[in-house]
């Protein structure tokens, strides 16, 4: 039986995933680079996000050249965050690169190869190209069909006649088979608009005409507007790759065999210093600028002395991107050496880096952090719930406390209560373990581990 839909609902889906920092919009400051208390999704650090305020205009300004930044607090006081939140400041423009620097130890490639591969992904480059383009609607397309050269009974296009017009004019061009057979693959008709790059003639569709086309309430085609001006026209595009993006573009040896390399293999000193040779004139030539983005590094005691003393040479590039890393370690022994040192860092290296320091978050700013992070689940909970939550978080550590909220919102859910009651943080509460009572509990049953 079919039944008679005389309603469709429009239903608008996005992935959506909650992760430790997706509420971070900003680093919260006013116009004098004074930290808001709660803003942009961050809570206190007033000191660390001022700081880090004071280097965003530094970055933007070209003035950090040269120069890293060390983010160093103890475990959960909002390193990363801070991180996170300097690249919302700088925009999407600028790139921001995330490395743990227990990644820099792969099998497949040197540990200074995967260093250098980072901060070369991290420095963006933002090409500028005025290239000749035929733009419009199409209004007339007709194929000139021949037998295939293989197979007779099959026919091709061995040219086509195609009628463009825009708001001002109307004109015709004859274009080969190669581009009459793209027009087939992309199923370009009348009606479509579409962009030809003259010197390559490669094809693009921007859409849909809404001129004279019947409107259907469901269609997978955007419509757009019939182009302005002439339909032979100059246009400059403006596009950002990296230096990575290119490193590996001129690494890439056509051939057959091609197809099977690895694609995480090293890249040669030769091929990146051609690529910088390049970018450099064409920096003169002003046809790109360069974008010197972000680089951070977390975990950064894990490093040992010989990425360490790349990093310090690497700096010294001219073309460098901001390195920031971030360390919740004391005095610990630098990885390779018997030396310690703060941070497990070499003091030559600390001597060149910003230091910006966090500090342990207070009750009422743990409370805030917890509200936060339950509106961005989507998850209510009553006021004595959250109080007690705080207290958890205060006793054990933030992160334990915001990992309970899911958790504790499942047993509500299954309890039938909108909210997150107190019942519901005990309950969880006596579900899992935090890490001192992990810990204690080895103690206890220390014996019956496998040691």
């Amino acid at each position: 039986m079919i039944e008679d839909i005389s309603e469709i609902q429009e239903v608008t889906r996005k992935f959506e995933r909650v992760g430790a920092h997706s509420h971070i919009r900003g680093l919260g400051l006013d116009e004098d680079l004074r930290a808001i208390d709660v803003a942009d999704g961050l809570v206190g650090q007033k000191r660390a996000r001022e700081a880090a305020g004071a280097i965003v205009r530094l970055i933007k300004g070209g003035k950090m050249g040269g120069r890293g930044i060390l983010i160093a607090g103890p475990p959960g006081t909002g390193k990363t965050a801070i991180a996170v939140a300097i690249s919302k400041e700088l925009g999407k423009d600028l790139p921001f690169v995330q490395l743990s620097a227990s990644e820099c130890y792969s099998a497949e490639m040197k540990k200074t190869e995967v260093l250098i591969q980072a901060m070369r992904k991290a420095i963006g480059v933002r090409l500028k190209s005025v290239r000749k383009v035929l733009e419009g609607e199409v209004v007339g397309l007709d194929y000139n069909m021949v037998p295939h050269p293989y197979n007779p009974s099959m026919k091709v296009p061995d040219s086509a006649t195609l009628t463009l017009a825009t708001t001002e004019e109307k004109k015709s061009f004859t274009v080969s088979g190669r581009v009459a057979m793209q027009f087939m693959q992309d199923g370009i008709s009348v009606g479509d608009v579409i962009m030809i790059d003259r010197e390559s003639a490669r094809v693009a569709r921007l859409g849909r005409s809404g001129r004279g086309e019947k409107s259907y309430d469901l269609d997978s085609r955007d419509i757009v507007p019939v182009p302005d001006g002439k339909v032979e026209k100059e246009k400059e595009f403006v596009y950002t790759v990296t230096l990575h993006d290119l490193d590996e573009a001129n690494a890439r040896r056509p051939g057959l065999l091609s197809i099977f390399a690895d694609t995480s293999r090293e890249i040669d000193n030769e091929v990146r210093q051609a690529v910088d040779e390049q970018v450099k004139s064409w920096v003169e030539e002003g046809r790109a600028e360069l974008l010197p983005g972000v680089l951070f590094i977390d975990e950064t005691h894990l490093m040992d002395i010989e990425l360490f003393s790349f990093m310090n040479r690497a700096m010294e590039s001219e073309l460098s991107p901001i390195i920031i890393l971030a360390s919740n370690r004391g005095y610990a022994r630098i990885r390779g050496t018997d030396i310690t040192s703060p941070h497990g860092i070499p003091l030559d290296l600390l001597d060149r880096l910003l230091i910006i320091t966090t500090e342990l978050y207070s009750r009422d700013e743990i409370k805030e952090i917890l509200k936060i992070r339950a509106m961005e689940s989507d998850i209510e909970i009553e006021e004595d719930a959250l109080d007690y939550l705080t207290d958890i978080g205060g006793k054990t550590s933030l992160r334990y406390a915001t990992q309970l909220l899911a958790p504790a919102a499942e047993i509500a859910g299954l309890n039938g209560n909108p909210k997150v009651t107190k019942a519901e943080i005990e309950r969880v509460e006596g579900l899992f373990v935090d890490v001192s009572q992990s810990s204690k509990y080895l103690k206890e049953w220390e014996k019956e581990f496998l040691q």
